[in-house]
């Protein structure tokens, strides 16, 4: 019996099998997560091989090898550790308390229109003005502690949640709140039941570009007067000439930045699950 005669009959050959069979092993080969792990393994190879082979000092670019090899000795002599903790705890404390504040603030000026139009000059004046420049002023008037990389974070932090708030408020649909309106809400339900749902996508699109700004807040604050955290390493091992330290602290600075951002979108999922997703 041929294979058309086997597929009018609806039965399938082997041959048909083996090659059905192949379609899901060709799928997990081109599975994203092996293409990036893959890129990673040829990054990695190249960071080792390439800066020896090309006689670049050590100073300058040192290999993988030189900084995991630094790695360990700032681990062990450096108190790599409670600098490590340092600076997670004030992105994570800053993030947190930042985008609370922008997410009130937001939420308070998108229910308030009169109130919006009063204060958006002055908001846009702090928005546009680099927040980079208050560590100084914040060093000056609080000192040499952790308060000014805290609050330099809370402030680059503050304005995406609060910018996408805001716009959020501004394009709820007028039809689904005067509807709750019309059941007669009070102005607390309507925010419950139909703006608070509407905005949430957007805040939580502010939260994810807040994550990773948070990172650039407590760096900056580390690096201009901070005497702990790996902002500050980076100034030490600059002034040392320690290029291996330098890289070390923003690889770590990195995976602070990276974790906090795949724990809220961990969260994002969970929270807006009700919404259709496209399938890649």
């Amino acid at each position: 019996m041929t294979d058309a005669t086997q597929a009018v009959a609806g039965k399938t050959s082997p041959a048909a099998k083996a090659s059905a069979s192949k379609g899901p092993r060709l799928m997990r080969l081109a599975n994203p997560l092996y293409a990036s792990l893959g890129l990673l393994v040829l990054v990695l190879l190249a960071w080792e091989i390439l800066p020896t082979a090309l006689d670049v000092p050590k100073f300058i670019i040192p290999t993988l090898s030189d900084c995991l090899s630094e790695l360990a000795r700032m681990w062990q002599f450096e108190g790599l550790l409670g600098h490590f903790l340092s600076t997670a705890l004030y992105t994570v404390l800053g993030f947190i308390i930042g985008s609370a504040l922008g997410a009130v603030l937001g939420y308070l000026l998108g229910m308030s229109e009169f109130w919006e139009k009063v204060l958006s000059p002055y908001i846009l004046a702090l928005q546009i003005a680099p927040k980079v420049a208050f560590a100084p002023l914040f060093i000056m008037w609080f000192g040499y502690n952790s308060i000014p990389k805290l609050l330099v974070t809370v402030l680059i932090v503050f304005f995406p949640v609060l910018v996408n708030v805001l716009q959020a408020m501004r394009t709820v649909d007028r039809d689904l709140v005067n509807l709750a309106r019309a059941y007669n809400l009070s102005r607390l339900g309507v925010f419950w039941k139909v703006e608070m749902p509407s905005t949430l996508p957007n805040l939580m699109a502010g939260l994810r570009i807040a994550s990773t700004l948070a990172v650039i807040g407590v760096t900056v604050g580390e690096l201009v007067g901070g005497n702990t955290g790996l902002g500050f390493l980076i100034s030490y091992g600059g002034g040392q000439a320690n290029a291996a330290m330098v890289f070390n602290a923003i690889l770590l600075l990195t995976v602070i930045g990276y974790a906090l951002y795949v724990a809220l979108v961990r969260i994002e999922t969970r929270v807006l699950h009700y919404l259709p997703r496209a399938d890649h």
